[in-house]
């Protein structure tokens, strides 16, 4: 396949081209249906114009049906669209940054989806899109445990999740206690969302994320508790966020004399509750209820999901630690990972 796409950029470049818009016209329909011609021109930087005659084409080929609410994709369109990822990964070189960044952090698997999430909010809900698929594909038995973190990337892979068409039972549980953040972006809320949208159950973890030590002794003694913490650390798979250092530091409230820690050891990046610099070193770690960094090497299925190119940084750092791992990110992320190693 490889070889037939050199030879269409080298005879046909214009082929190529039409297919990358056409093919960006039918994915952002698929995020955001039913969607209007106008917020889909704004969206997608192209003229009303030059939209519409692409749209009147895709309605004429069966693959998008307009209604009074707006444009959405037909079944024919969805199955073109499966069908076209690999072929447009390889145009656009996303199979090459997978590719390497699954090399360069010795990693089981890399998605890498196309844009980037600090400029256009539709690529946190494609990588949401590819985070759900890629939990589906990764299920295994008939009974699963899937711990998830919070945070406004793992809201929108909730914000994606379907039904399992196997019908495979399904547990979603909080990773970690809350943060006091917005409700919608806490572990337990994303769970609740989770099982909602995958028809599965959920159970939630009633604490703070941060505690001092004589709290944390009193609650991790507490029976509810403590058969909520059995549940969380026999998950068998853990969906995660992964934050910038300084902006977690400040969600969490943290005081002056930890963040004089995180400071002085130039901490970059954070996920569950452990600070990391750029050589994946933990310079800080808060006393949190969930899930800690040894639970990961348990045989289960770890998948990191952050984007943006201002994440970079971050992503970098707590990968570094998770080897092995399935990391989903967007093309943002992966060229200032990737113009790293060079």
């Amino acid at each position: 396949m490889h070889s037939l796409v050199e030879v269409q950029q080298k005879l046909l470049p214009d082929l190529l081209s039409v297919m990358q818009k056409r093919y960006q016209i039918l994915q952002y329909i698929r995020l955001m249906q039913p969607i209007g011609r106008r917020n889909l021109s704004t969206s997608l930087g192209l003229t009303e114009r030059v939209l519409r005659s692409e749209v009147t084409f895709l309605k004429e080929q069966d693959l998008v049906e307009i209604h009074s609410s707006g444009m959405t994709l037909t079944h024919e369109g969805e199955e073109l669209l499966i069908k076209l990822e690999e072929v447009m990964k390889e145009v656009s070189g996303l199979r090459l940054l997978e590719t390497t960044l699954k090399e360069a952090f010795s990693l089981s698997h890399v998605i890498v989806v196309p844009g980037d999430s600090d400029k256009s909010s539709w690529v946190k809900k494609e990588m949401g899109r590819a985070s759900v698929a890629c939990i589906k594909e990764r299920l295994i038995g008939k009974k699963n445990i899937v711990a998830v973190t919070g945070g406004t990337t793992l809201a929108a892979v909730a914000d994606m999740m379907t039904p399992d068409p196997k019908q495979r039972d399904v547990l979603f549980v909080p990773a970690r206690g809350g943060l006091g953040e917005n409700v919608q972006n806490q572990a337990n809320t994303i769970c609740a969302k989770m099982a909602e949208g995958s028809s599965g159950q959920y159970r939630l973890l009633h604490v703070p994320d941060q505690l001092s030590d004589e709290a944390y002794k009193s609650i991790a003694e507490e029976p509810s508790i403590k058969e909520m913490m059995h549940l969380i650390k026999s998950a068998g798979m853990v969906v995660h966020g992964i934050g910038d250092a300084m902006t977690m530091a400040e969600r969490r409230k943290t005081s002056q004399e930890d963040l004089g820690k995180i400071e002085e050891g130039h901490a970059v990046g954070e996920a569950f509750g452990y600070y990391f610099n750029q050589s994946g070193e933990v310079v800080h770690k808060v006393k949190t209820v969930g899930i800690q960094l040894d639970d990961l090497k348990n045989n289960k299925c770890v998948i990191a999901v952050a984007g943006g190119s201002s994440k970079a940084k971050a992503i970098k750092a707590f990968m570094q630690q998770a080897q092995h791992s399935i990391l989903i990110t967007d093309e943002g992320a992966a060229k200032e990972l990737v113009r790293d190693f060079h």
